[in-house]
């Protein structure tokens, strides 16, 4: 037994390791998780930043078309129309470089090639300005010539080279980008791989062990099963042999009381009567004028009587001889007549004839009766008491009821143990005996004896 707890709490201590590496496990999972989250935002973030700032410059480009279109317009139409898709384009261009100065002032190398090209966008916002000053002046050959000149298209060539140079990073950089994303992902992916066989793991260890555990406390079940039916044996095989042993000393302690009704009747019987005898034979024998001597043989012949009045009484109580003689019905209103003569109570009976009870159990009616009874001079304090005979189906029952003080069943009482005499009594001829009483509501005895009862199994 001591092994299988060493065992048992062994499996145990080495169990307590599953929970917590499920909860790393888990753990671990969520920080990878909550990471991968985030830089897969921060990159996503960036990579739609980048693209707003493709979209800018290839607005920025456009915006340069745009405005030397309005400017070509003007200069051939004359037509001051012309002139609001330049004025729209040229106030928009410098919105959008503030913006881009924003997005590249972390880069140097990006930030570098977009002021070679703000350089190149105000000169040629500057040629376009000047071309239209000069027509607005009426200098037409001026800014004929001016126009005619390859400052406005290298300019534009060149705002060209940079917005592809700087379109190129920004791919490259979205490219980066996005390999970053994969590379997030795909370490998540593993990470959420390793983690969910390592919890797999951790599981297949968990319930391992908890089959283990369950076999262990199964198999120390059975063992606690087998102890217990094994103590509950001996309990019940102990208890047959008390129950025997207790029957034996009943039977025992009848038989004395038997033997003893035998010695007193035989014995102190012819004494008694012998010496009654003798006195009656004296007294024959003295004159009258011995009166004093007469008067004391008188006396002594009373107390004669007296003791073989008492000797019969107690012959009685040790081996009922009205049971014996008259049967169970007459000797219990025997009983019952002397008991109301001795204490002075209101006795009221009720006697019918049953079913026909072994010697045993007559003998066992008569001794409870004989105990409630008892039990009831010394210490119920009645008025008024009930004793009856009923039959019943299957054999008799037995009441002794009285309206004295009662006491409280559940507490131990001075009378206890006459009422575990009664109960074992009872059901050592195969009956069964209740007790109810309540302090101040008095006490009834009720018994059940089965018709040819004789010593329980």
């Amino acid at each position: 037994m001591l092994e299988s707890s060493r065992i048992f709490a062994d499996r145990l201590r080495r169990s307590a390791f599953a929970f917590p590496l499920v909860a790393l496990a888990a753990l671990a999972m969520l920080l990878i998780s909550e990471l991968s989250y985030w830089r897969a935002g921060e990159s996503l973030d960036e990579l739609g930043q980048r693209a707003v700032a493709r979209t800018t410059l290839q607005a920025l480009h456009h915006m340069m078309l745009d405005a030397e279109s309005g400017q070509r317009g003007y200069l051939l139409t004359g037509r001051s129309e012309y002139l609001a898709p330049y004025r729209d384009a040229n106030e928009e261009i410098q919105s959008t470089l503030k913006a881009l100065r924003v997005h590249f002032g972390d880069e140097p190398a990006q930030a570098e090639l977009l002021a070679e090209l703000e350089k190149h966008v105000q000169a040629k916002l500057s040629e376009l300005q000047t071309s239209i000053s000069l027509y607005d002046q009426g200098k037409h050959d001026n800014w004929r010539t001016l126009v005619l000149t390859d400052i406005g298209r290298e300019q534009m060539d060149g705002i060209r080279s940079l917005s592809l140079r700087l379109l190129d990073e920004e791919t490259k950089a979205v490219a980066r980008g996005r390999q970053d994303i994969y590379d997030t992902l795909m370490l998540t992916r593993i990470g959420i791989g390793a983690l969910t066989a390592l919890s797999v793991l951790a599981l297949f260890m968990y319930l391992r062990q908890t089959a283990a555990l369950d076999a262990q406390r199964a198999e120390q079940q059975r063992l606690i099963q087998f102890e217990r039916d094994h103590l509950e044996h001996d309990v019940l095989r102990r208890t047959a042999q008390l129950r025997e042993l207790a029957r034996h000393l009943q039977t025992a302690r009848e038989d004395e009381r038997h033997r003893l009704a035998r010695e007193l009747h035989d014995e102190l019987g012819a004494l008694l009567t012998a010496a009654k005898l003798d006195v009656a034979r004296l007294r024959s024998r003295l004159t009258p004028q011995a009166p004093e001597l007469l008067e004391r043989l008188d006396h002594l012949g009373q107390t004669l009587t007296s003791g073989i009045a008492l000797k019969r009484r107690i012959i009685e109580d040790l081996r009922p001889s009205a049971l014996a003689n008259l049967g169970l019905v007459a000797a219990l209103d025997i009983l019952t007549r002397e008991h109301a003569q001795r204490g002075g109570v209101a006795l009221l009976t009720s006697f019918e004839p049953g079913a026909a009870l072994s010697e045993e159990a007559e003998l066992t009616a008569y001794r409870l009766v004989q105990e409630a009874l008892t039990n009831i001079s010394k210490y119920a304090s009645a008025k008024q008491v009930e004793v009856h005979l009923l039959a019943a189906e299957g054999g008799v029952r037995i009441v002794v009821a009285d309206d004295g003080a009662g006491f409280d069943t559940s507490q131990p009482q001075s009378a206890s143990h006459g009422l575990f005499g009664m109960a074992y009594r009872v059901e050592s001829v195969g009956g069964r005996l209740e007790v109810r009483s309540s302090p101040g509501q008095g006490t009834r005895i009720e018994a059940f004896l089965p018709s040819g009862a004789a010593t329980a199994a």
